[in-house]
């Protein structure tokens, strides 16, 4: 990692196959996500996945497809795509929640599910200000709005451009918006090499408590780490992880992938489709050749993301997990890649002490529509934001 400032950068490049002249209108379109899976639609996504602002793996195709096949009842899955001319230049997966929290609020929101961790829009870099224009357009189009109250982008990452763009967008159509939430996750983002990053991390007498770990885990037996990536022995890892996931307490509580056919299924398709892009890079700690701790990562350059780990609990004492993690500082050397996203709940209690740096990552709520539509709107984010000291009126 090189680790240059983890923050909007200016004088983003534009896509350099885009028109020459980009003062014209783009256009929003709704259509179903089937629509996406021809071959010619699917090379418009991957290369706008590649080009866009800001990295997101969970609206990529090889991922956003099996959530949508696992997840979304059927003919509810729709893509929100924005044109410039014929070229594709913003994608997001769109809902029409009735529902806002415990409140019976209609409303349109960014389509997000519990192992989707970013909700950004891939946006093609230089669009920004055009791919919120079209969208916020589109979405003040009565005839299609019905009843539905605003526009909501949950997991919205707060130091991008894009998000950024968005606010900025606001101000200019003379709408209000809204940070009605913001919490901050663990994030790598260091030009430290690893050895270095952990000693600065971690207390003298944690990193002592963990090689004493480390020497007694190895009196259990072998102990070997493996990091892989492409799609060879892919399956098979993925087996062992579902089973070692649901074999701990999310198992127990039925939230390991494995507990429902969605879910798994989700995981077996995007970590294979990871693979064969050369998105996904696999690490796993074994006794004896059999896996105590593992992790998946996804490489969407120049940012990761740590999707998915788990360990097992036979071996809880020994702190597994965090030895594992140890291990995955090695990202710190990858050159492509200058930060990975810990994707994991705030105030983490094992990654937030050794991953030093934080995300900040928000809900923004945007007004649409009408006058009376609009003031609808300004009541209710009163009465939300009063409730909320963590959000920010804008």
């Amino acid at each position: 990692m090189n680790a240059p400032p983890f923050a909007p950068l200016a004088g983003t490049a534009v896509m350099a196959d885009l028109p020459q002249r980009l003062d014209r209108s783009a256009e929003a379109r709704l259509s179903r996500w089937q629509n996406w899976t021809a071959p010619a639609s699917l090379a418009q996504w991957r290369k706008l996945a590649e080009q866009a602002t800001t990295p997101n793996p969970f609206f990529e195709p090889w991922y956003l497809i099996p959530a949508f096949e696992g997840l979304a009842p059927a003919g509810t899955g729709k893509l929100l795509t924005v044109h410039l001319g014929e070229k594709l230049i913003g994608l997001m997966p769109l809902a029409t929640p009735s529902r806002y929290g415990r409140w019976p609020l209609p409303h349109l929101s960014t389509w997000l599910h519990p192992n989707a961790f970013l909700g950004v829009p891939l946006v093609a870099a230089g669009c920004e200000a055009l791919f919120w224009q079209a969208v916020l357009t589109w979405a003040d189009d009565v005839s299609r709005l019905g009843r539905r109250l605003f526009l909501h982008f949950p997991a919205m990452p707060l130091e991008q451009p894009v998000t950024q763009a968005l606010l900025d967008q606001a101000d200019d159509t003379g709408r209000r918006a809204a940070l009605v939430m913001r919490q901050q996750r663990a994030l790598l983002h260091s030009a430290l090499q690893p050895t270095a990053y952990f000693e600065r991390a971690l207390t003298g007498k944690k990193r002592k408590e963990l090689r004493r770990q480390y020497a007694r885990l190895s009196e259990q037996g072998e102990l070997s780490f493996e990091r892989l990536e492409g799609s060879a022995g892919v399956e098979q890892w993925i087996d062992a992880f579902l089973a070692l996931e649901r074999k701990g307490w999310k198992g127990a509580e039925g939230s390991a992938m494995a507990c429902a056919e969605g879910t798994a299924s989700l995981f077996r398709k995007a970590l294979g489709n990871a693979a064969g892009e050369g998105k996904l890079e696999r690490l796993a700690l074994n006794l004896d050749g059999r896996p105590i701790a593992m992790l998946a990562n996804f490489l969407c350059p120049p940012g990761s993301f740590s999707y998915k780990t788990a360990f097992d609990e036979d071996f809880a004492r020994f702190s597994p997990g965090v030895l594992l993690q140890r291990e995955n500082l090695a990202l710190l050397n990858r050159r492509e890649v200058t930060w990975c996203d810990s994707c994991a709940a705030p105030d983490h209690p094992m990654i937030d002490s050794l991953w030093t740096e934080r995300r900040p990552i928000g809900r923004v709520s945007v007004a649409i529509g009408g006058p009376v539509r609009r003031k609808a709107f300004d009541f209710l984010l009163s009465l939300e934001l009063g409730r909320n000291p963590a959000g920010l009126d804008r």
